[in-house]
């Protein structure tokens, strides 16, 4: 296939532009606007590799994307593109409003263009994937049953919100223009290349420089992390396999408070990197908690990995210590991101990180 492929520089997106290349014969058009969180970097080989092609446009521009359409003639779109990082849409929901609901409106309707105008054969085939988060279902108390394809929403953040908002468009276009859409949805991803704003990258780098160490309250939010690189596998398995009209709720199957994270963290430090200092966990600082700070999120993934046939292979001890060499073994990488795009700040203070499309 020839996929459509947005925000394809960013976190997520990047690892299943690099799964893409080295794991299938399709052919990648990536539209990214190139944010302060895009990395050509992130698509190490992929960035000069034939089946590639980068397209630095933004979703939100309608010429552009009819124009995108008209120029490549793709088979199928995977949409990753949006703004994620939470504290960011409390400090400022505008930018979230117009790239997650305007940039996916956009998108569908030059989709729904291109569309109209294939063949039967090709219509048949077509796909267009939207990938989404957990956070559209609120929030979980501690008891409650961990969140399936036809849980409510219930969003919570200005990010959520805007995030549910772009679902419902997809799901809109379905059923009124009958075009063949999928939606997925995942908790929170972690690996390498993701931008030093979220939680695991700025506790690590925090550690590694004996800065502070700011945990919400007190630590005990939970939420369900997925290794990046096998979100991306079960990803190219929806667009491949998936059927139009459906929801897969993709999740790791492990639930960590953001306490138990950030000890895990500073415990794998100390025996990589010993600090003359002491142990890490003696640089964590609680904090005041952040506005509407949603407690649980937890996905049960059962009819996804049954109908992908995928089932995410890293448990989060193993993703999360090649997580951290792979920052340990990338310092130029993630220096001269803190000096650009912080110079003369703390990182950030967000431990609550839902990691996904970039």
């Amino acid at each position: 296939m020839k996929l459509l492929l947005t925000g394809g520089c960013g976190f997520i997106g990047s690892a299943v532009v690099r799964h893409l290349l080295r794991h299938t014969d399709h052919v990648v058009i990536n539209v990214d606007k190139m944010t302060y969180a895009a990395s050509e970097d992130a698509l190490e080989d992929g960035l000069r590799h034939n089946r590639h092609l980068l397209v630095k446009a933004d979703i939100a521009d309608a010429p552009a994307m009819r124009q995108v359409f008209e120029t490549h003639d793709p088979d199928a779109v995977m949409h990753l593109a949006a703004e994620s990082h939470v504290d960011r849409s409390i400090d400022g929901p505008a930018d979230f409003v117009q790239t997650n609901v305007v940039g996916t409106f956009i998108l569908l309707e030059a989709a729904r263009r291109h569309y109209a105008a294939l063949s039967a054969d090709r219509k048949a085939a077509f796909r267009f994937h939207h990938v989404s988060t957990d956070e559209v279902f609120g929030a979980l108390d501690h008891d409650d049953p961990p969140f399936t394809e036809t849980t409510p929403y219930d969003p919570r953040s200005p990010y959520s919100a805007t995030k549910a908002a772009s679902d419902h468009l997809v799901r809109a276009w379905s059923h009124t223009y009958k075009l063949p859409t999928i939606v997925s949805n995942t908790c929170n991803n972690y690996g390498p290349w993701q931008f030093p704003e979220k939680l695991i990258p700025l506790v690590t780098l925090n550690a590694l420089e004996g800065r502070d160490l700011p945990v919400y309250g007190d630590g005990s939010n939970m939420r369900d992390w997925l290794f990046v690189e096998d979100h991306a596998a079960a990803l190219v398995r929806v667009v491949e396999s998936g059927t139009p009209g459906e929801t897969y709720a993709i999740g790791g199957r492990q639930p960590r408070t953001n306490l138990q994270v950030v000890k895990a963290i500073c415990a794998h430090l100390d025996t990589r990197i010993p600090d003359p200092a002491g142990p890490r966990e003696r640089l964590i600082r609680y904090v005041t908690d952040r506005p509407g700070h949603d407690f649980r999120y937890e996905i049960d993934p059962s009819r996804s990995e049954q109908a992908l046939d995928w089932k995410a292979p890293h448990d989060f001890e193993t993703g999360l210590a090649r997580t951290i060499d792979w920052y340990l073994a990338n310092r130029t990488w993630w220096e001269a991101l803190r000096a650009a795009k912080y110079a003369g700040q703390r990182l950030g203070t967000s431990v609550d990180d839902k990691g996904k499309a970039a």
